[in-house]
């Protein structure tokens, strides 16, 4: 696999460095250097938002039809060269290649969702007397700035870029500059496909001096970040000073509820897979183990003899099961957090330790008995830890599940049908599993409620945060 030379791409223009500022992209898995990522300057971001702004002139009068097919027409370039750009991924932010595969067919599957949704977009009638006349219609709100994290260097940009192009906005992206080439490569499929050079862009750069001119502009009529709470306060407070649009994808800290009537390993199966998977670099990663007493020695110790047996390695090697972390940076924050649990009196059951001294990586980690004034029960880990408290009542259970300021997503493991009922209303999440970790889907919202952001990504919501309402009245 050859990693592709970086570029921004405006105006359907690929920029090269030339004399910008630049990052160094690494491989997190050898610390290989893969290629220097221009950063923009502020000329560069005035082209953007000139080029955005005259691609929504234009494509807010697209068809259905021709949305429809700029993304189906992705959809099967992705599809098509899905090993290429899964290998891309791994390289630059380190996931196993089974699980950049799955980014790839995760986002195939959204451009063709949101590709029939271009047909979908409906507004309705008013009941009035004869002569009179009332509609309601959706229109694009106009030109959309969207930023993306590192995690999922292929589906995030996907859903950034492919909600605003069905709804017939217009969009600039910036990506995050760890894994750019990922990002890149999803916006040149959508420009193969037809999508008009002007209608969506692809910048870099210093993450607070992006934000605050694409954010001061009037261009700009929507903000969509996905990242953590402390920067999405910022961004909201820079949005509001021009009353923008905002969908914010924050934050979270997932409780899981296991208990005594389910099947501790039928759970296990499930939810260590889902714990490690991209390294616990994942917003909606099962994080806080709320275990009933009864069954609590048997989950902790099938858990960690599980995640102690996985195998550690590059992404790109087959027999990987975890990769590297993306940074060194959550290498750090790993040591903290640990470190200051422990310090409170909680007990290491696996890992807990960096691996090796070349690449980001960490063992796969279990702890138990963490006093709730521990930092990680407070601040989203971000990485391969899970937590493992007992808990003696249902009441207990969820006043912990809901004790955070997050709510992203959930998880409860019961085979009691009324209790299902009863916790799927009590636990305060804006996505929930009950006996699956399975929460996503094309078709399916995402977002959260709390701290976690407002507003939802996928499914029919995520085309509907791309458009204003219209009340038309006539006599």
């Amino acid at each position: 696999m050859a990693y592709p030379e970086l570029c921004m791409i405006i105006d359907g223009e690929r920029i090269p460095v030339g004399h910008r500022r630049t990052h160094t992209v690494i491989n997190p898995a050898t610390l290989e250097r893969l290629g220097e990522l221009p950063l923009a300057d502020a000329a560069d971001l005035d082209r953007a938002l000139d080029a955005a702004a005259r691609g929504f002139a234009t494509w807010r009068k697209s068809t259905p039809e021709q949305r429809s097919a700029v993304l189906l027409g992705a959809a099967s370039i992705m599809a098509a060269r899905a090993e290429d750009i899964a290998r891309v991924a791994t390289a630059e932010q380190g996931k196993t290649l089974a699980e950049a595969r799955t980014e790839v067919a995760m986002n195939v599957n959204l451009f063709r969702f949101y590709a029939g949704e271009c047909h979908r977009l409906y507004g309705r009638s008013l009941v009035r007397p004869a002569g009179s006349r009332s509609i309601v219609t959706k229109e694009p709100i106009g030109p959309v700035v969207a930023f993306s994290p590192w995690n999922f260097p292929i589906n995030n940009p996907g859903r950034k870029l492919g909600a605003p192009i069905a709804a017939g906005c217009s969009v600039i992206l910036k990506s995050a500059e760890e894994a750019p080439a990922s990002a890149i490569l999803v916006l040149e499929s959508l420009l193969e496909a037809g999508l008009p050079k002007d209608v969506a862009q692809a910048v870099f750069g210093i993450p607070d001096e992006v934000s605050r001119h694409l954010l001061a502009s009037p261009i700009v009529r929507k903000l969509s970040f996905t990242g953590s709470t402390q920067v999405g306060k910022h961004l909201l407070k820079l949005a509001a000073d021009d009353f923008k649009r905002t969908t914010m994808e924050l934050g979270g800290h997932g409780a899981v509820l296991v208990f005594k009537d389910t099947k501790v390993e039928k759970v296990l199966d499930t939810v260590v897979a889902h714990k490690f998977r991209n390294a616990g670099q994942v917003c909606v990663a099962p994080t806080r183990f709320i275990i009933e007493d009864a069954i609590y020695d048997e989950f902790v110790d099938g858990f960690a003899g599980r995640a102690a047996a996985l195998k550690v390695g590059n992404g790109a090697h087959s027999d990987s099961q975890m990769g590297p972390m993306a940074n060194a940076r959550r290498l750090d924050a790993m040591d903290q957090l640990i470190g200051d649990a422990k310090a409170r009196g909680a007990q290491v059951r696996a890992g807990g330790e960096r691996i090796g001294n070349r690449g980001f990586f960490f063992q796969p980690t279990v702890i138990t008995d963490v006093p709730l004034d521990a930092d990680i029960m407070n601040t989203e880990p971000f990485g391969p830890v899970a937590i493992c408290n007992a808990y003696g009542s249902e009441d207990e259970m969820v006043a912990e599940a809901n004790r955070l300021p997050y709510g992203l997503a959930a998880y409860l493991w019961t085979d009691d049908a009324n209790r299902q009922r009863r916790l799927s209303r009590e636990i305060e999440t804006g996505m929930l599993g009950i006996n699956t970790s399975k929460i996503g889907g094309a078709d399916a919202p995402f977002g959260g409620v709390k701290w976690s952001g407002h507003g939802h990504e996928d499914g029919l919501e995520g085309v509907d945060a791309c458009l204003v309402t219209k009340a038309i009245h006539e006599e």
